[in-house]
């Protein structure tokens, strides 16, 4: 897998480009990411509104990712970052 996020400066939001996305590739739209705070508090909330939404999984380095579809089939990341690196000046 390979991945590029960019995060424009100021911003909670991010892009994300790359190539072997797990499970993305089926929908029309993929790899749109969510970054949260708390994804577990995020993933009840999805729940509880009935989503289908993936166990979280810690990918390591401070990565947490849940997964969800929309009804038009975009796959959705729900992504907390636990330490983020300073804004460039």
């Amino acid at each position: 897998m390979r991945i590029v996020q960019l995060t424009p400066h100021g911003s909670a939001c991010s892009i994300v480009v790359g190539a072997g996305i797990k499970g993305a590739d089926a929908a029309p739209v993929h790899g749109l990411h969510l970054v949260v705070d708390d994804v577990e508090m995020a993933h009840r909330q999805l729940i509880a509104n009935g989503i289908n939404v993936s166990e979280v999984q810690d990918l390591g380095g401070g990565v947490r990712h849940a997964h969800f579809s929309d009804p038009d089939a975009d796959s959705w990341v729900l992504q907390q970052l636990s330490s983020r690196l300073p804004p460039r000046p």
